[in-house]
């Protein structure tokens, strides 16, 4: 079992870095400032960041560009194992993914575009999203059911002749209210007679179609994540056609499946790289500030708590690692516990990082000055977000038990 990254990723682990530390970090509180004030815009007012636009050019003329997708034609080539230090990296700022086209939901969709999409659907969404020239989101949460079941999402996909008919209702739908959405994946109850797995299907949706309404932004913790934004949104006899269908009617809990393994470890391998980001500021804190006579290091156990987030944070890194080197091996299918395993750990550490590290920033640590409140949210979120904890346990329980029964039952 060797994690040792690739030369070729190596050379773009330290690209990414200097490119980090030389032109983004230096712009992080303006942009992070920019965003907030954003908040108490209406959303439908919401425009991207000079800055975020800027350094996205610079990115793409130094090759830092798509490196999430292991095809070497559209994307860097690179396996999960060497990506998984470039996404750490990339965590260490809040919107630093975007600026090398590594963002979610966008990466999702377009390794569901690369795999299963048309030519006539790769050529309309999937070339411009490689190209960073729109955005999208991936309509799958629903207000009236337990969406973390996918076999229980209700929106209606009705079949008429050339088209589809879409009627229903979503929300937390990450990336709705960027000014630059053009199209969103809707995962629909296509067939409510069909085995219980072949009942929906995803189908594209162009954001300006007709019946197609974004009624609000919603709220984390007080912030609405402006320029992105979580929408609820309602799908009104909206008329596509049938050609939009991704892989074909029935398929759609096989894509979603296959879609959100490899975003699941994304989401973790950004958490490691913000765990790493909340420890440095804690310690650098602690060392330039002083109460009572001493460092803030050397008071309250302090540096007992930063020996045990230093070996929390490496445990998580670990597990990111296996995770990854299992997907590469056997698919995100066969990773499925490791999956389930790390994204279970890797909200939990950095949660529990950035909780430490505010406590010791004291009030400054719950503002925007900080990248450490945006971390806070994300933590929390990706608790639920991609499915929530207790779905991970009774995941990882139900392989370990049937695990048990095959040993006991071996002779």
């Amino acid at each position: 079992m060797d994690f040792e990254p690739s030369q070729r990723a190596q050379d773009y682990l330290s690209r990414v870095n200097a490119f980090i530390d030389a032109e983004v970090l230096p712009v992080e509180q303006a942009v992070l400032a920019e965003y907030a004030a954003l908040d108490h815009q209406g959303w439908r007012s919401w425009r991207e960041s000079a800055h975020i636009a800027r350094l996205r050019d610079a990115a793409r003329a130094q090759g830092l560009w798509n490196l999430f997708l292991p095809d070497a034609e559209h994307g860097a080539g690179l396996t999960t194992l060497d990506y998984a230090p470039l996404a750490e990296a990339m965590g260490r700022v809040p919107f630093a993914s975007e600026l090398f086209n590594c963002n979610a939901p966008d990466t999702g969709n377009m390794e569901v575009l690369h795999h299963f999409g048309s030519p006539e659907q790769k050529a309309r969404w999937l070339t411009p999203l490689l190209d960073a020239s729109i955005r999208s989101s991936f309509c799958m949460t629903e207000p009236g059911v337990a969406s973390s079941d996918a076999t229980n999402i209700e929106a209606d996909l009705a079949f008429e002749g050339d088209d589809v008919v879409v009627n229903g209702r979503k929300w937390w739908i990450t990336g709705a209210g960027h000014p630059r959405c053009a199209v969103t994946l809707l995962l629909g109850r296509s067939d409510a007679g069909a085995e219980r797995h072949r009942q929906h299907s995803i189908v594209l949706i162009p954001m300006d179609t007709p019946g197609v309404r974004i009624e609000r932004m919603l709220s984390v913790f007080g912030d609405v994540d402006a320029p992105y934004g979580h929408g609820e949104v309602v799908f009104d006899n909206v008329r596509v056609p049938a050609s939009n269908v991704v892989l074909g009617r029935g398929r759609g809990f096989e894509i979603a499946q296959g879609r959100l393994g490899p975003g699941r470890i994304h989401h973790c391998m950004r958490c490691v790289g913000a765990a790493e980001r909340a420890l440095d500021l804690m310690i650098e804190r602690g060392l330039a500030r002083s109460a009572f006579g001493k460092p803030l290091l050397d008071l309250g156990g302090n540096r007992e708590r930063i020996a045990d987030l230093r070996v929390a944070i490496d445990q998580a890194r670990l597990l990111t690692l296996h995770a990854a080197w299992q997907i590469d091996r056997v698919g995100a299918r066969g990773a499925q516990r490791a999956i389930a395993a790390i994204k279970l750990v890797a909200p939990s550490v950095l949660q529990r990082v950035v909780d430490e590290a505010i406590q010791l920033f004291g009030a400054a640590g719950l503002s925007h000055d900080l990248p450490l409140a945006a971390f806070a949210a994300q933590a929390r979120a990706l608790r639920i977000a991609d499915g929530p904890d207790a779905v991970h346990r009774q995941t990882l329980a139900k392989l370990e038990i049937a695990e048990h029964w095959a040993r006991r039952a071996s002779p």
